[in-house]
């Protein structure tokens, strides 16, 4: 799908537009033009190339299939910029990303994205109803957009340290393997997040230091410095939430180490009862013809209560000692 809107200098919104009228408003330098394609295939996004004459190496990091990491292609007429937006699921712990490509030039930003982006809908809802975004030039826009993508950061974030919480009392209650389970996705989802977030922080810093003078005004740097300073505290929030979960394996593996403690404990207590129980019987399992014992008419019970009384007294001298 493929949506476009243009602003023209005296204010009027046209939206739809053809390529002529594409055309047109690219060599006119004037106005701001904005085109977005979603899920678009390649015929039409190397149509659409062919008005804005894009390089094709920009068009085939459009389609690649493997995750790019955030990046800034200066060619010299405009900018093409590689962001990941993000989605969690918290019930699914599963974080999923999207690319946003998007080429900038003095008046006009094209937008490739290949899957739905609430974000996107949201800011072509008020360029239809004649938001300001179209209004402050190309370099704001693209602004727009990559504030709405970070913006989305700050909730992922705030789910999974919920999810990290709701982990770590399960561990300190009932440490079993599924919650371990848990705690190693959760740890790959945040560092996933990570290795998205620091590529996306220096591709914005420079835009917000001023490398790209013919394509964003000076007086739009400041508003790519507010979103790097969004991009830094995310990254803030991402290496706590990355060390709080390396915390929780630690009490995950010192819980499981304490209750394998324990078991040990109870089975040595057991088996130091029993250690003089199997000695007596033992002896007195031994085939010997001359054992005086075996004739006496009290033996049996006599080693039972011999026996009896040393478990007994084998409990009563473990639990002085606390040792169960």
């Amino acid at each position: 799908m493929i949506s476009s809107y243009y602003r023209t200098d005296d204010g009027q919104l046209v939206s739809s537009l053809g390529d002529e009228a594409l055309r047109e408003a690219v060599a006119s330098g004037a106005g701001v033009l904005w085109v977005d394609l979603e899920a678009a295939d390649r015929e039409e996004a190397s149509a659409l190339s062919r008005v804005f004459d894009f390089h094709h190496l920009a068009i085939d990091d459009c389609f690649n299939r493997h995750i790019d990491p955030a990046k800034i292609d200066d060619y010299d007429r405009y900018l093409f910029i590689i962001a990941q937006a993000i989605s969690y699921q918290a019930r699914a712990e599963r974080l999923e990303t999207t690319e946003l490509d998007l080429f900038l030039g003095p008046n006009y930003v094209v937008s490739f994205h290949a899957q739905r982006l609430p974000f996107i809908e949201e800011l072509r809802h008020r360029c239809e109803e004649d938001g300001p975004e179209l209004g402050r030039g190309a370099d704001f826009l693209a602004h727009a957009l990559l504030d709405a993508l970070v913006d989305d950061y700050q909730p992922a974030v705030e789910e999974m340290d919920e999810t990290l919480e709701r982990l770590e009392e399960l561990v300190l209650s009932q440490p079993q393997a599924s919650v371990l389970q848990d705690i190693l996705l959760l740890k790959r989802n945040v560092q996933r997040l990570r290795r998205t977030i620091l590529p996306q922080r220096d591709a914005v810093n420079r835009i917000a230091r001023g490398e790209f003078p013919k394509v964003v005004r000076p007086e739009s740097y400041i508003y790519f410095r507010d979103i790097y300073d969004h991009v830094l505290r995310v990254e803030e929030l991402v290496e706590s939430l990355r060390d709080l979960a390396d915390g929780v394996l630690n009490i995950y593996l010192m819980a499981l180490n304490n209750r394998m403690n324990e078991v040990m404990k109870t089975l040595s207590v057991v088996a130091g009862i029993f250690l003089p129980l199997t000695l007596i019987a033992s002896i007195y399992g031994m085939n010997f013809e001359n054992m005086p014992e075996l004739g006496w008419q009290w033996g049996y019970f006599g080693i039972l209560g011999a026996m009896a009384a040393i478990a007994l007294g084998l409990v009563i001298f473990f639990r002085l000692r606390r040792w169960f």
